[in-house]
């Protein structure tokens, strides 16, 4: 009589042990992540507009906490947040022509895709404080 399929010794899939660790996959990862953490941004921007839509007082507290360090390295974090995975989306849309698809080709781009996030983000918070004159 043979074995049944419950006993039998199966072969596992392949997981992490058998992939190398790529640059596409990180930032598909960070993909991810960075999509979950604009849920968090568009929380403090309803918090902002409702602190606009309400008193003076509670508007001048809620620009107190966003211009404070901690407020603004949050921002900053959002500002990257939200380049880094409008890029990323970009990145798919390139994909969903049928090009960029191979390995070396979807490395380069996830690598560029990463340090363009890196320089926009400094960009527009450069140019942030050169409109605003505090340069």
């Amino acid at each position: 009589m043979s074995k049944s399929t419950a006993t039998r010794a199966r072969p596992l899939s392949p997981h992490l042990q058998i992939y190398r660790f790529t640059p596409a996959m990180a930032m598909s990862i960070l993909h991810r992540i960075t999509g979950g953490a604009l849920y968090f941004g568009i929380l403090l921007f309803a918090i902002w507009i409702a602190a606009a839509a309400s008193s003076r007082e509670t508007f001048d507290f809620v620009n107190g906490m966003f211009g404070s360090w901690l407020g603004r390295l949050v921002l900053f974090g959002l500002t990257w947040t939200l380049i880094n995975h409008m890029l990323g989306g970009i990145r798919h849309l390139v994909w969903d022509t049928a090009r960029g698809l191979e390995k070396h080709q979807a490395s380069k781009m996830a690598v560029w895709s990463a340090v363009a996030s890196i320089v926009l983000t400094l960009l527009v918070w450069v140019m942030g404080y050169a409109v605003r004159g505090a340069l």
